[in-house]
């Protein structure tokens, strides 16, 4: 595996880029995008961050928290995500969680090449990968924060236990098959700027309906989670923050969209994020939006806050 020598980002100055060469799958080249903004410091400080689903690194107030506080900030745009999507590839597609440690473990090997104190950041569906890689690497972290991980399956019982079983076999028969539903669009609306929000991001990789689900992807999420029910054996401190609510509005006009998780169980997932590891702190900020970093201010504030309080207490000492 090679790299490509670090550019300038889409993002601009001061975030370059560097492109990971992967091994290539059954559709072809495969790529990852490593992201780096460095500090004005030199402490030996630095954090990683993974994105979610239907997402990609462009959460500038959460680099400028971490930046400020000392740390080198890298983020991963992992393969056929973002800045690492291809025209020939399956936009988001993996049959195994485990496919993306190829991406992540070259990422943290750069990383640790000049910081000796890491810590990993990661949000939704990185949530739930970023535990299992470290937990299967038993990775020298220094913390974990969590951004309204994506520990357990939400929806009602019915589409929990009878409907994600049958989908399950259907993935490990037909990875590509399409798995219908639908998505209101709420919330990627609620966060772009030329919609009700106030974040720039590129709609062709992080679009307003989201990306297509494939049986193959709902299986290895689905095997990914049960992991997580079963116990993981992470001993750094890690901190997960939620909204304290979850709602399901039905229109861009409800004040709910703006202030509450519209995507995940909240709920579900702090009874969930005590099975990490050893040293789990929750906190459940009211007001949060589902990716809480891009919470209207001075929610934000208060979710940078409860960041710092965490560092301060158990991974910067």
């Amino acid at each position: 595996m090679s790299s490509e020598p670090g550019s300038a980002d889409v993002l601009g100055p001061p975030y370059r880029s560097e492109t990971f060469q992967l091994r290539p799958d059954d559709e072809g080249e495969v790529v990852a995008t490593l992201v780096h903004r460095p500090s004005e410091f030199n402490n030996g400080r630095a954090v990683l961050h993974v994105h979610g689903f239907a997402d990609y690194f462009f959460q500038t107030a959460a680099a400028d928290f971490w930046v400020a506080r000392g740390y080198d900030f890298y983020a991963l745009d992992l393969r056929k995500y973002g800045r690492s999507l291809r025209p020939h590839q399956t936009p988001n597609y993996v049959a195994d969680l485990k496919d993306y440690y190829e991406e992540i473990d070259l990422a943290f090997a750069r990383v640790r090449t000049n910081h000796d104190h890491v810590v990993i950041s990661a949000h939704s569906t990185g949530g739930l990968t970023m535990p299992l890689w470290a937990h299967d690497r038993q990775a020298p972290i220094a913390g974990m924060v969590l951004n309204a991980p994506w520990l357990v399956m939400h929806g009602d019982a019915f589409t929990r236990n009878l409907a994600m079983p049958v989908i399950q076999r259907l993935g490990a028969a037909q990875p590509k098959r399409l798995i219908p539903r639908t998505v209101s669009g709420l919330f990627a609306r609620s966060i772009h700027r030329d919609h009700e929000g106030e974040w720039p991001f590129d709609l062709s990789w992080k679009p307003l309906h989201s990306w297509p689900v494939y049986a193959g992807w709902l299986r290895a999420i689905r095997k990914g989670q049960a992991r997580v029910a079963d116990g993981l054996n992470i001993s750094a401190p890690i901190l997960m923050v939620s909204s304290a609510a979850s709602t399901e509005p039905d229109s861009i006009n409800d004040p709910a969209v703006f202030s509450t998780d519209i995507v995940l169980d909240v709920e579900k997932m702090r009874a969930r994020a005590p099975f990490l590891g050893h040293h789990v702190t929750i906190v459940q900020i009211p007001g949060a939006m589902h990716d809480v970093t891009l919470s209207r201010e001075p929610i934000r504030m208060k979710v940078f806050d409860e960041f710092a309080r965490f560092l301060s207490a158990y991974v910067d000492r």
